[in-house]
């Protein structure tokens, strides 16, 4: 089941990217997450609604919901900026090193264990991402400092899912997530408006039905596995965007590319093949 929700995701997320892509052609990053999450709120209600109302949003976990969604805020801005800075395949690779921070995280913090398997399909991955990426200068340009440091948020960010799920449903952590990135791009939004084409209106309901959906996804998988599980299904992200990379826009898909992208589904398997099914909580 988790490989199942996992597979949503990674539909998902491959439609999200380009989307971001083609709509930073014309506006402000703030802008283009106003309107990600003001849509994606109101694409939200009606499953709420649906679920029990407002009594689905009520929390004991105020607090959490929003440090949670304060970092991740910072790491999809940041996200989206390097969207603008270098290739769609590397900002997908270079977040995934996001998975070092969420399994150091989940092990301290939720008592995950880190098998030997577990360790080794990560170290499969991140090679395979390394390959895929390598600089070929040897320096950082800004726009894979961005993408790294969006990474480093987005694994404390799902480490603190992880934890969520454990009292909160589904929908309620995704509710919080829109309702706080609604607040916090606001203004800087406001500021920077200009109104979007038709074309860009599109591109960002795409974005807001993407983005929404997509982490409804990746909660659900959260419920039927281990987080050092699930995040290493979301390796499969990396060929998949550097095959879109190289047929929407050119980007180059040459043999380290081929190569690297072999290393993360051989690091996928090793770690379904060797991981103990976990079974689903009642309350979702």
């Amino acid at each position: 089941m988790a490989a199942l929700w996992m597979a949503g995701w990674l539909a998902l997320m491959l439609m999200i990217t380009v989307a971001g892509r083609e709509a930073l052609r014309e506006l402000n990053v703030f802008e283009v997450m106003f309107i990600r999450s003001a849509i994606g709120l109101f694409l939200l209600f009606p499953l709420i609604w649906c679920a029990g109302g407002v009594a689905l949003v009520r929390t004991q976990r105020l607090p959490q919901h929003i440090a949670r969604n304060t970092i991740h805020f910072g790491a999809q801005l940041g996200w989206f900026f390097a969207l603008t800075l270098i290739p769609i395949g590397q900002v997908v690779a270079i977040e995934f090193t996001m998975p070092i921070w969420t399994a150091i995280l989940a092990a301290m913090f939720l008592g995950e264990r880190i098998t030997v398997w577990k360790l080794f399909a990560i170290v499969l991955g991140i090679i395979g991402v390394v390959m895929i990426v390598r600089p070929a200068t040897g320096e950082i340009n800004p726009g894979q400092l961005i993408a790294l440091l969006a990474a480093v948020g987005f694994g404390i960010s799902v480490a603190m899912v992880k934890s969520l799920t454990r009292t909160e449903q589904t929908l309620t952590i995704i509710f919080y997530m829109l309702a706080v990135q609604t607040a916090g791009s606001l203004l800087p939004a406001l500021y920077a408006w200009q109104w979007p084409s038709l074309a860009a209106w599109g591109w960002g309901f795409v974005i807001a039905f993407c983005g929404t959906f997509s982490h409804y996804c990746m909660a659900r998988a959260l419920l039927y596995a281990d987080a050092t599980v699930v995040i290493p299904m979301d390796f499969l992200r990396v060929p998949l965007t550097a095959l879109a990379g190289w047929l929407l826009y050119s980007e180059q898909l040459d043999a380290f590319t081929v190569l690297g992208a072999a290393l993360i589904l051989t690091g996928n398997l090793v770690n379904l093949r060797s991981s103990t099914p976990v079974p689903a909580r009642a309350a979702t």
